[in-house]
C-alpha cells in the first residue's frame, strides 16, 4: 500500500480542534493507517488578506484507496467539517490535500501529485519535513531541501503538538 501524505489546514470555528479531529477522520478511511502526524504550526494566509491565520499539519498514512478514491474521500471530510467553497481562497473550516501518494506522479483533472504548489508553501514543507525530511517529491528532491525557498513566509510552531499517540513513527 502506498504511504499518502496529506496537508490538514482550517482557520475557522477553532481550528486547532479542527485539524485534531481531521487526523481523527483520517484514521477512520477504509483499510487505512494513520502512520504519523505533525506537530501543529500557525501560518498567516498565502496569497490573502484579512482573514485569520491557518493551523497547518501534515499526516502521512497507510491506505489501499487509490488516488482518486483517497482525493473523493478527503473532499467528503471536508464537507463533514463544513467546507465551503464560496470563492478562491476563502476561509475554512478544513482543508485537506493529496500532497504525495507513493512515488506517484498523477496528472488529471482536479487532481495532480505531488500536489503543484507543495514546494513554495512553508505551512506543507515544514510540517512535512517534521515527519518526513527524507521524503521525495518526484522531479524535484526531498522536502528538506525546499524548506530554505520558503523561510521568509511566517510560520510559527506551536507548543501543543498532535497527541503523542497520533504522533507514531511511519
Amino acid at each position: 500500500m502506498p504511504i499518502a501524505f496529506i496537508a490538514l489546514g482550517a482557520n475557522l470555528d477553532d481550528p486547532t480542534a479542527q485539524v485534531r479531529t481531521a487526523f481523527e477522520a483520517l484514521a477512520q478511511l477504509p483499510g487505512t493507517r494513520l502512520l504519523r502526524t505533525s506537530s501543529l504550526y500557525r501560518t498567516a494566509p498565502v496569497g490573502i488578506d484579512g482573514q485569520p491565520d491557518f493551523i497547518n499539519a501534515v499526516a502521512a498514512i497507510d491506505t489501499p484507496l487509490p488516488a482518486a478514491a483517497l482525493l473523493t474521500a478527503l473532499l467528503d471530510i471536508e464537507q463533514h467539517f463544513g467546507r465551503r467553497r464560496d470563492y478562491h481562497f476563502a476561509p475554512r473550516t478544513l482543508d485537506l490535500d493529496l500532497l504525495l501518494y507513493g512515488d506517484e506522479v498523477i496528472d488529471l483533472p482536479g487532481l495532480q501529485v505531488p500536489h503543484p504548489r507543495l514546494h513554495l508553501r512553508a505551512f506543507v514543507l515544514a510540517p512535512l519535513t517534521e515527519i518526513a525530511p527524507d521524503c521525495l517529491i518526484p522531479g524535484r528532491g526531498t522536502v528538506a531541501a525546499w524548506l530554505p525557498a520558503v523561510r521568509t513566509q511566517r510560520i510559527e510552531r506551536l507548543d501543543n503538538p498532535a497527541p503523542d499517540a497520533e504522533r507514531q513513527t511511519a
